[in-house]
């Protein structure tokens, strides 16, 4: 099974939140889980803004980052570039759905790499994501 995951999911991987057990039980059964640098950008944006706000101390930061790298590095997540065509499928997906969704840049974005890495899954923890991947036929769950 291959997967797309936003910043949210990965973010409830490595930094614990509510929905930590759920993206846990997610990644159990280890599947082919891509990561873009958009996602990389994100996350690596979301862990440092954690000390920006007293979360956690720059050390441990550093360690939740590492752990991420680790994981790509060893393959766990499956580095994937980012395909040109997902500019034009965000603005397609933005005019079609943005009256009626009120998705985001990023939102568009996301969907739209999944869609165009053909991914057979999309897991977030974002509703308007979710939504968005709801609406263009994305598989949600595991």
């Amino acid at each position: 099974m291959t997967v797309y995951v936003d910043s949210s999911f990965l973010v409830s991987s490595y930094i614990g939140d509510l929905h930590s057990p759920e993206a846990d039980r997610r990644i159990a059964n280890r599947p082919a889980i891509w990561i873009t640098p958009l996602n990389r950008s994100e996350f690596g944006n979301v862990v440092y803004q954690c000390v920006f706000h007293g979360r956690f101390s720059l050390a441990e930061a550093n360690k939740v980052w590492n752990n991420f790298d680790q994981d790509c590095a060893e393959g766990l997540l499956v580095r994937a570039s980012l395909p040109d065509s997902i500019w034009q499928t965000s603005i397609q997906l933005a005019r079609r759905y943005g009256p009626t969704l009120g998705v985001r840049t990023l939102d568009s974005l996301h969907v739209a790499c999944a869609m165009e890495l053909r991914a057979e899954r999309f897991w977030t923890f974002d509703e308007r994501q979710a939504r968005l991947a709801e609406a263009v036929g994305l598989e949600l769950h595991a």
